[in-house]
């Protein structure tokens, strides 16, 4: 008997929950780095809405550019977990089978997102000083960077945060939430929070929301947990000035593709402005933001996706700007 397409897919739904719906990795591609570290980055425009190319606003968010990223010297510039930025416009992103990247945006005349600049990958060590090895060691999902240039970095199947000295050497871990996370829906989500202490970050587990504050010097307590709809995951997180932090949720199925939120909570938990990306917008796997707060109390977004190193996906890199409401 012809099934329908409910029942056809009500078990495949059951189990894409379980795994906060990202899209079906692929096998690592072949192809050794550069022969140096220094790489081209193309940066193809892409706008908010393909079908309306004009668009660009979102409630109280307005697009200032993306881009779709590759690159003919390497094969490793893939499956991008997070993103944060830096002085001067530079960037920093991990990616999912250990790698770093480390590049400067370019913005137009208007401030825009144009381009990819200085761009350079390396690999990722562990505590021995060798590259990390394997996707059970190497599976980096968050990055955070605290404000003595030190770089934490969050790892999923073993379980884990190191960190990377700003003056180099080989990384140790440091204070981690003491929980079991289910198998490859860990911490997602990570941060800097300068406004608690120089060595305090927060950071996330994707299937439940819940977040924590840890520090270098103490142990990681509870903070609040963030609505994660059901087949959906918390994979980034941004602090803002006065008490607002912003979540990154995505969720994918074989029949809708990928669909991600964007939200501002204030300082009690309380929604101040949410987005929503879905067909027949840009969107692809976004995993990695990052926030540009400035004077006037505005922010600019980016968001990275990670395509899973699959033909099928793309590297996005898009700009929002955001003005906090009056209301």
């Amino acid at each position: 008997m012809r099934r329908s397409p409910l029942r056809r897919w009500g078990g495949l739904f059951a189990v894409l929950a379980l795994c906060a719906c990202s899209p079906p990795p692929v096998a690592l591609p072949k192809g050794p780095m550069s022969a140096g570290p220094g790489i081209t980055v193309v940066a193809q425009p892409v706008p908010l809405n393909p079908s309306a190319p004009q668009q660009d606003r979102l409630g109280d968010f307005t697009y200032a550019g993306g881009l779709a990223l590759t690159s003919g010297d390497t094969a490793r510039l893939h499956g991008l977990s997070d993103l944060k930025v830096l002085a001067d416009n530079r960037i920093v992103s991990e990616s999912d089978e250990g790698d770093l990247l480390e590049a400067r945006l370019v913005l137009d005349a208007k401030g825009r997102l144009a381009g990819i600049a200085d761009a350079r990958m390396s690999v990722l060590t562990g505590p021995d000083g060798e590259p990390l090895q394997g996707k059970n060691e190497s599976d980096a999902e968050g990055i955070a960077v605290l404000p003595d240039g030190d770089r934490l970095v969050s790892f999923e199947d073993d379980d884990r945060i190191l960190l990377y000295p700003a003056k180099g050497g080989a990384p140790h871990a440091v204070n981690s939430p003491d929980v079991t996370f289910r198998h490859n829906l860990g911490m997602e989500a990570l941060a800097a929070l300068p406004s608690i202490a120089p060595d305090a970050y927060v950071t996330g587990q994707e299937d439940t929301g819940q977040t924590w504050i840890c520090r270098l010097s103490r142990a990681c307590v509870l903070d609040r947990k963030v609505d994660v709809p059901m087949g959906a995951g918390l994979t980034a997180v941004a602090p803002l000035p006065q008490g607002r932090t912003a979540y990154l949720i995505r969720a994918w199925d074989p029949v809708r593709g990928s669909r991600v939120s964007l939200l501002v909570l204030d300082a009690k938990g309380a929604q101040v402005s949410r987005i929503e990306l879905a067909a027949p917008l840009s969107v692809d796997n976004f995993e990695g933001l990052g926030a540009v707060p400035s004077a006037s109390g505005a922010v600019r977004f980016y968001l990275i996706s990670d395509d899973n190193f699959s033909a099928k996906q793309r590297t996005l890199l898009l700009a929002f700007d955001w003005t906090p409401p009056t209301r």
